[in-house]
């Protein structure tokens, strides 16, 4: 049984059918990657999956269960298990980091003050930030606020974690430190990992399945192999950019300081 099952979802937002009718699996402990123009519903399918919006038509299983209708309140059982890493990052800026990251784990009320700063330093840790807490979002590199907020994502231990555009404005070096941190919080923490990207060469080269989404539906779902073998000119601009990306990768010089 898939860990997510989507059918028939469909969203309309200001009058423009977004999402129309569509299905996709998820399956526990993989790693998924959505990819698709620009406007084409990606970032919404993750909002549905958290429950930061509702369907207007269809059903949202997870873990077996209708969520599609849930309650707030019944949304934060399902939180418990599902993180998110949002496309800016959000960061609070009027909070310090430990605040950030600890926010979620305060809004569930059901650790200890002292519990959640050992999980918070766990969680930085985790992501090659320890140390920081008393540290705030202004203080901060893009590269370290994606990784505060990767921490915050994954600070309540969820079984899921979605990424909406993880590596959005970073340079070469920290897109692939961000991966190798997806890639390894999966294998430590076997997290399924759902990314939303527009990184072609990581979608192809860190996937286990990818989903494109094309006229509001999931069109073709598959490992990278089968969608870069697919004869069809919708997916041939995304192919494209991934050996193109692949070809113009900048080697890291040696004796170049950490990114951060």
């Amino acid at each position: 049984m898939p860990l997510f099952e989507i059918r028939g979802l469909t969203k309309r937002l200001d009058g423009q059918l977004v999402l129309d009718g569509l299905d996709l699996d998820i399956h526990a402990g993989e790693h998924l990657t959505i990819i698709g123009e620009s406007g084409c519903g990606k970032s919404v399918l993750l909002k549905h999956l958290i429950g930061l919006m509702r369907a207007d038509a269809g059903t949202i299983a997870f873990d077996g269960q209708d969520v599609t209708r849930f309650t707030e309140r019944q949304w934060m059982d399902v939180r418990r298990r599902v993180g998110m890493l949002f496309q800016e990052g959000a960061l609070f800026d009027s909070a310090s980091v430990l605040d950030n990251v600890a926010y979620a784990l305060r809004e569930q009320r059901v650790m200890s003050e002292a519990q959640i700063r050992e999980r918070v330093a766990e969680s930085l840790a985790a992501v090659d930030l320890p140390g920081i807490e008393h540290m705030w979002p202004a203080d901060l590199s893009g590269g370290m606020r994606k990784r505060v907020a990767l921490a915050r994502a994954v600070a309540m231990h969820p079984e899921v974690v979605l990424y909406d555009e993880p590596t959005e404005g970073l340079d070469p070096i920290n897109v692939t430190r961000v991966y190798r941190l997806l890639g390894s919080l999966r294998k430590n923490l076997g997290i399924t990992t759902v990314v939303v990207t527009h990184h072609m060469q990581s979608a192809f080269e860190k996937s286990e399945r990818l989903a494109l989404i094309h006229g509001g539906k999931v069109v073709k779902v598959g490992p990278p192999e089968v969608l870069r073998a697919w004869d069809d000119p919708r997916v041939a601009p995304f192919r494209r950019a991934s050996e193109l990306t692949a070809k113009t990768r900048p080697s890291r010089p040696s004796g170049l300081p950490p990114a951060t």
